[in-house]
């Protein structure tokens, strides 16, 4: 395992780490060669075990022996960049969460049939660009049995460094796909469809008829405009959440988890 020691902040082989954007990394001509960055021994952990490959590592001095041990032992053969705390931290621009990053590659993404078949809920993430948002909708979609979430091309990449981060490596675990089509397109897949929105013919979202189905894919909007009227109107159903104190509605992570707890399959 090559250890190489960095005292300066222009070594060729750290540039995935520092100089490279996110759409740089993603490779949006072929995604197959594109890159993501993992941070964290946690996460990192569960990107290997959901079988991604590690391309090159980033650790302080101080966990080569430490909470990066064996991370470096399951990534033989890679580069492992090393140095001081202080330097690290003006190479990424942020000092490093738990002291390591991973640079990885990216799977061939799925198509939305592969990530539907056999699936009894899915959300569809319409233009939800905060990459916070994206992370902790992840992060409830695994922990409150969602099968697959499917993504409008005008949303956050769930691989988007601080989504991963914020997902705690849920974007590892619960399939997702681009979704090119309109929300109606999940009909033939055998999906019916609700959209989260506050209309005046929205249903409570623990109405026993959304309970009943056998598969419903839920669609939350934008944290700022919700969803489209257009959107809405094309939907099976209009669910919401009950509010009090006049509140009138929640941040769009904060209402998923409630919206796939209360919608889970039965």
């Amino acid at each position: 395992m090559p250890i190489i020691n960095i005292t300066s902040l222009d070594h060729e082989g750290v540039s995935v780490f520092a100089t490279l954007t996110e759409a740089q990394l993603r490779n949006r001509k072929d995604s197959e060669r594109g890159m993501f960055i993992a941070e964290s021994p946690k996460v990192i952990r569960v990107a290997l075990d959901a079988g991604y490959e590690p391309l090159a590592l980033l650790c302080e001095r101080k966990h080569i022996g430490g909470d990066a041990k064996d991370i470096i032992e399951r990534c033989e053969g890679i580069p492992v960049y090393t140095g001081e705390r202080e330097l690290l931290a003006r190479l990424t621009g942020y000092v490093l969460t738990r002291g390591v990053l991973c640079a990885m590659r990216r799977k061939a993404e799925p198509c939305v049939s592969e990530v539907c078949r056999g699936a009894r809920r899915v959300v569809v993430i319409d233009g939800v660009v905060d990459t916070t948002n994206i992370g902790a909708i992840f992060r409830s979609a695994a922990a409150l049995g969602i099968d697959g979430v499917l993504l409008t091309r005008n949303s956050c990449d769930p691989l988007n460094r601080r989504a991963v981060r914020v997902s705690m490596g849920s974007v590892f675990l619960v399939p997702w796909a681009w979704l090119d089509g309109p929300v109606s397109s999940l009909s033939p897949l055998g999906f019916r469809t609700v959209a989260m929105a506050l209309t005046d013919n929205s249903v409570p979202i623990d109405h026993p008829a959304l309970a009943r189905e056998p598969r419903l894919a839920i669609v939350m909007g934008t944290e700022g405009d919700g969803l489209a009227a257009e959107t809405i109107a094309s939907t099976d159903y209009v669910a919401r959440i009950p509010m009090a104190h006049g509140v009138d509605s929640l941040n769009v992570a904060a209402a998923a988890a409630v919206a796939f707890w209360e919608l889970r399959a039965r």
